[in-house]
């Protein structure tokens, strides 16, 4: 490893070149025996960066929910789960598997209230919007009726058979509508919960609140969406400003 000292071999990603060799090498090493050293453990690959995924301009996340929301006007089922899916992932910024787990009683229309539960079966409650609320009535009404089957159960969104909505079908939906969206980053439900993150910090959300929002253990988790927002602001300041 002496060789990571030389010049122009000390950056994470030369670190992580030699550990990664060194980690494939230490197995092919004949185990302990008395009288000789016991080969050191595989050091961990050094971590890179952590950068946020690409998110959505307000603009483009408000055209999303408008397409959506155009296309859910012929009552196709799907199209109408496919709206109460966006309004939600993006107006509360769950996951999508929290979002495919969601019950029917676990959103409080009247408080405008969802029950989540995340990671380690851990609950918390998120507010949601009003138009978050108009596309699940709609859904309620119009759309899980004409899915629901004898084996739906509790299940609040539903796929074609009536089953349970898989995360997949999530994330498909989210691709597919986004491609009417000029200029818009494709991505996936995590990128709208990124948008919505970015866009709450953009807004003046404090940084708790919106870590208590979107279920992160750490803060340190929820920061890395501080950096978008500096960014952005950087950019506005260097447009407006007289002495920029």
């Amino acid at each position: 490893m002496a060789g990571l000292r030389r010049p122009g071999w000390s950056g994470p990603v030369h670190r992580g070149a030699h550990v990664g060799v060194a980690a494939h090498l230490l197995p092919l090493v004949p185990a302990h025996r008395p009288g000789r050293a016991r080969p050191v453990a595989a050091p961990g690959r050094p971590e890179a960066p952590a950068h946020p995924a690409p998110v959505l301009a307000q603009r483009s996340a408000a055209s999303l929910l408008d397409v959506a929301a155009v296309a859910a006007d012929d009552d196709d089922p799907v199209h109408l789960r496919d709206r109460a899916a966006l309004e939600l992932l993006y107006g509360t910024g769950i996951r999508v598997g929290e979002l495919a787990g969601l019950d029917v009683d676990d959103v409080d229309l009247d408080q405008r209230v969802l029950r989540v539960v995340g990671k380690g079966d851990k609950e918390r409650r998120v507010p949601f919007g009003v138009p978050a609320r108009e596309a699940v009535l709609e859904w309620l009404s119009r759309g899980r009726p004409a899915l629901a089957t004898s084996g739906s159960g509790p299940a609040l969104l539903l796929g074609r058979r009536g089953r349970r909505v898989d995360p997949r079908q999530v994330r498909e939906a989210v691709h597919r509508l986004l491609e009417h969206v000029p200029d818009a980053p494709d991505l996936g439900p995590h990128g709208l919960r990124h948008s919505a993150a970015t866009h709450l910090l953009e807004g003046g959300a404090d940084l708790r609140m919106v870590q208590e929002l979107l279920g992160h253990a750490s803060l340190a988790t929820t920061q890395i969406y501080t950096h978008v927002s500096v960014d952005r602001l950087k950019r506005s300041f260097a447009q407006a400003h007289p002495r920029a």
